[in-house]
């Protein structure tokens, strides 16, 4: 029973082509949480799928009432050990955003997975189905390897995260002392650079919003009316030109934090983003006087997400009625959101947009966490990732995306320690999503010897 046997276990686990075939049967539900017809196969996934899978690793499991979304209730599954035994919370979702069928490259179809050298394309291959498949599997293997964990565990699987995780902390709130537990560990988002074990305490959070200007019914001839007729779209883009500039920093003082507190500009400060696997970055966009890494982790950012005008798809000559644009801002702890609605409102006016109609999105919500670095249990985790596989991890007090981690942090009152299996250039949301099989390979090591390490030396608290 050697760290040592459970890390090569896991190596022929994945060299076998073990996690592969698991990861491919998991694929093909098609569990498009955006998508309502897809909900059947998103249940069957808990149902026909996780269920007794956990179940042959000797897991408890039911599946719990979704407080607010009655069509997406949340699968957990427990193993209790033994009562005074550590007990480990770990979560992930089992939907995924829309397929995007016809949109992928040619060879290529989302819910099914394909190999193309090093990268396995498929939905959900990178979020969040191989992610925690990696964690459970890595459960697995320790069990082969001892015998028995030495640890409990509480799993949750959630299949409305793409959503907004409706219900999500509701369910939390109403199932406090079934999901009791000491950490949550789990996995998500990509690490900051591929070959590089990274951890992280906690997220931004993020608000979404609209932006609507409908100034008539119908559209007009522009070679009637040009000139005569204001365009919805030229005024919008001049409102959101007041809110950030043309270099991406924001220009609303209430929707920046007031400073980076010194404990993150330190922990920030040994972090190199260079935006490798994915797009070249753009060094002068955004907060001047920051470095990378601030910009994205410590700091605010007002994204356009989609603007619409007209009939983008057959643009016709004609002065079209209204438009449309979707934003939204990603926030550290150091930020009060609830300020963001007034402060946006107050601006519009101010520059002379009073017309322009701002439209809250409250399920588009995610609030922000971090987690001390020097935390008990994030210092665990460093020091078994970096045995692990001989590197130091990197260390983020918060992921620059969004993830419903108040829910574990705020409402069960947990430490949360995030240990990411994907990269930033993995196309999660987008066609061709995919994960890369070296660092998958690498994370079923990092977790195996991360929860072998646990069952070892118990709980660092």
């Amino acid at each position: 029973m050697s760290r040592e046997n459970a890390l090569k276990q896991a190596e022929d686990f994945f060299d076998r082509g073990d996690f592969f075939n698991l990861l491919k049967h998991w694929i093909t539900y098609r569990s498009e949480s955006q998508n309502e017809d897809s909900t059947p196969q998103a249940l069957a996934y808990l149902t026909q799928e996780l269920t007794p899978y956990l179940k042959g690793l000797g897991f408890a499991c039911r599946l719990l009432d979704n407080p607010s979304v009655l069509h997406l209730p949340l699968l957990f599954a427990e193993r209790i050990e033994n009562p005074a035994l550590p007990t480990v919370l770990t979560y992930g979702h089992g939907d995924t955003v829309l397929g995007m069928e016809g949109h992928w490259r040619q060879g290529l179809e989302p819910w099914k997975l394909t190999v193309e050298g090093e990268r396995w394309y498929g939905r959900g291959a990178a979020d969040n189905k191989g992610q925690h498949a990696i964690n459970l599997s890595a459960l697995d293997l320790v069990l082969r390897e001892r015998g028995s964990l030495g640890f409990n565990v509480k799993v949750l699987i959630e299949i409305g995260e793409e959503m907004g995780s409706p219900g999500l902390r509701e369910a939390c709130a109403a199932h406090k002392e079934l999901l009791k537990s000491d950490v949550l560990i789990a996995s998500d988002g990509p690490r900051l650079a591929p070959a590089s074990p990274t951890i992280f305490g906690g997220s931004r959070g993020v608000v979404n919003f609209d932006l609507r200007l409908k100034l008539r019914e119908g559209g007009h001839h522009s070679g009637n009316w040009g000139g005569l007729l204001a365009n919805p779209g030229i005024i919008l883009a001049h409102a959101l030109a007041c809110l950030v500039d043309k270099n991406g920093r924001i220009l609303v003082p209430e929707l920046r934090p007031a400073a980076i507190p010194s404990s993150v500009k330190q922990a920030l400060a040994e972090l190199d983003v260079t935006g490798e696997g994915g797009p070249a970055l753009n060094l002068d966009w955004g907060e001047p006087g920051l470095s990378p890494a601030e910009k994205v982790f410590g700091w605010n950012t007002l994204e356009v997400l989609s603007f619409k005008c007209g009939n983008p798809e057959a643009p016709a000559h004609a002065i079209p009625p209204e438009a449309w644009a979707r934003l939204h801002i990603r926030f550290t702890v150091d930020t009060d959101p609830t300020a963001f609605e007034a402060a946006l409102r107050r601006r519009l006016d101010e520059c002379g947009f009073p017309q322009i109609e701002l439209i809250p999105l409250r399920g588009g919500y995610f609030t922000a966490t971090r987690l001390d670095p020097d935390n008990p249990w994030a210092r665990f985790a460093i020091d078994s990732l970096k045995k692990t596989s001989g590197k130091k991890p990197a260390v983020l007090p918060n992921l620059g995306g969004s993830l419903p981690n108040d829910a574990f942090t705020d409402i069960l009152g947990l430490p949360t320690v995030w240990i990411p299996h994907s990269y930033g250039g993995c196309s999660q949301h987008a066609p061709d999503e995919h994960v890369l099989a070296p660092l998958m390979r690498d994370a079923l090591r990092l977790m195996t010897g991360l929860f072998h390490d646990l069952a070892e030396r118990g709980a660092p608290v």
